[in-house]
This record gives C-alpha cells, sequence and structure tokens, in this order.
C-alpha cells in the first residue's frame, strides 16, 4: 500500500506525485493516541517534580511580574498560529469531501507563515536569548531523572527549569523541522500557479523533483496536524494554563515563576 502514491510520466517513467491521504487519519490517531497515553501518566504515574524551597534572598529580588514574551514574539505566535490553521483547513478539507476553492488561501497563509517566520528568526537572533530554546546538558540530565523517579527508580528530584522546559524546546524542534519544510516546498510550489509574485513555470523542476517535493511537502503537513493537536493540549491543561496566559499577557506571576523555575538559569526581568 505504501505512504506515497505514484503516477507515471508522459515518458513512462514511475515518479510519486503526493502523499497518500489516509495519512491524514493517521496523524489524527496519533495526536489523540498521544494526548491520551499522556492524560494516563500524568495522573497515575507522574512524580512531583521540584523538591527544593526557592532562597529568600533569591526570591526576594524577583518581580511580582516575570516577562516571558515581548510583545513581538506574542505577536508572532498568535499570527503563526492563525496562518497553520488556515494552511491545514485549506489542504486537507478538500481531500475529506469539503469542496472549495482553496487554493489562493493557501497560498496567501503561507506567505503570511513564511513572513512571520523570517521576522522571528532574526527578532530571535538579535533581540531575545536565541539559546533559551535549545536543549543543554542539564536538561538532559533532568530529563534522565524525572524518568527514572517516573518507573520507579530512585534519582534525585530534577533542577528547575530554565526559562522553557525541555519538552518545550524538543517541541519547538519538531516545529522548526515542519515548518521549514512546508514554507520551503510551499514557495517553490508556488510557481506551479499563477499568483501576484511569481510567473507561473511548472518547469522549473522534472516530474521527479516536482513529486518529492510534494511528497516532503505532505508528509510535513501532516505531522503539523499531530503537532499541534499536541500543542492546544497542553495549552489547555489546567496547571498550564498559566503558561497559556502568558502568551497573551506576557508575564507570569511571582509565585508561579519560582514554584517552576531557577532565577539563576532563567535571570527574571520584570514586565
Amino acid at each position: 500500500m505504501g505512504i506515497v502514491e505514484f503516477a507515471n510520466s508522459p515518458w513512462g517513467q514511475e515518479v510519486p506525485i503526493h502523499i497518500r491521504w489516509f495519512l491524514i487519519w493517521v496523524a489524527g490517531i496519533v495526536g489523540l493516541l498521544f494526548l491520551i497515553g499522556h492524560a494516563i501518566w500524568f495522573r497515575f504515574f507522574m512524580k512531583p517534580a521540584h523538591e527544593e524551597a526557592p532562597d529568600p534572598a533569591v526570591a526576594a529580588k524577583v518581580p511580582d511580574k516575570v516577562e516571558r514574551h515581548s510583545l513581538a514574539a506574542r505577536m508572532f505566535h498568535w499570527i503563526m498560529a492563525a496562518s497553520m490553521f488556515a494552511l491545514l483547513i485549506t489542504a486537507f478539507l478538500p481531500k475529506v469531501g469539503v469542496k472549495f476553492a482553496w487554493v489562493s488561501w493557501h497560498w496567501i497563509a503561507g506567505l503570511v507563515l513564511t513572513a512571520a517566520v523570517i521576522f522571528h528568526i532574526f527578532h530571535a537572533s538579535f533581540w531575545m536569548d536565541f539559546w533559551s530554546i535549545w536543549p543543554d546538558k542539564i536538561d538532559v540530565e533532568d530529563a534522565k531523572r524525572r524518568w527514572t523517579r517516573a518507573t520507579g527508580g530512585s534519582a534525585p528530584a530534577p533542577r528547575k527549569f530554565a526559562k522553557y522546559p525541555l519538552e518545550n524546546k524538543m517541541y519547538h524542534l519538531a516545529i522548526l523541522a515542519s515548518g521549514l519544510a512546508v514554507i520551503l516546498t510551499g514557495v517553490f510550489m508556488m510557481k506551479r500557479v499563477q499568483t501576484p509574485f511569481f510567473v507561473r513555470n511548472p518547469y522549473v523542476f522534472g516530474d521527479m523533483t516536482w513529486g518529492l517535493m510534494y511528497v516532503l511537502h505532505g508528509l510535513a503537513g501532516v505531522g503539523l496536524i499531530a503537532l499541534i493537536m499536541m500543542h492546544i493540549y497542553f495549552a489547555l491543561r489546567p496547571e498550564k494554563l498559566v503558561i497559556t496566559k502568558s502568551m497573551v499577557v506576557g508575564t507570569l506571576d511571582k509565585e508561579h515563576f519560582l514554584e517552576h523555575h531557577d532565577p539563576t538559569r532563567w535571570v527574571p526581568e520584570s514586565e
């Protein structure tokens, strides 16, 4: 059966043309199984994450409202979210039977996402702590401690997080990979449709190259279905709502910061 659909070119060559669309349902089921599995693990197996109390001298220096996301970062997040939802809706609803003129809406949403990501790369590189979202040695060590404790073993309590926990950082890497894949392939694929930005030229690549590009675009797209399901699930979990709120208002309360974050790894700034 396979995950790629093939066709014969006018020259008799078998070339890939796109993914098989049952993968839409596979991605949805994988996402749903992850949500169920995490909910069970959280309810029955998760151990308290942090046990040490904050140093009173350090805690006294933490402001009542700690800035987590700047206005520019929040605007990027919500513009990216809107464009991704638009891309998924316009890409996959026609494949499950909902017919509408989707092509123009799809490439417009793609350009919005592309512009947002380019802005974010420059913003993160020059105005933010670029390395705060990348995993480090402490993250890996603490992940091993959490896993050992969750599976009944004995291990020291994991340390408090820096600005982002390891799971946030790993999710960022997954979104980065899938997002860049759909953006780069999507920009080239715009050459196959008429837009105000490119002269249509479907012959700029050969059939095999186009086919592989469509397959990569589709695989990254269905991957985003599961990734976005996971993101919404965590955003709506009761213990994570304070993080979701910070993506709206930009700040964390002092109490939450001291409970979950290490002021020596993430030096707090006031709002």
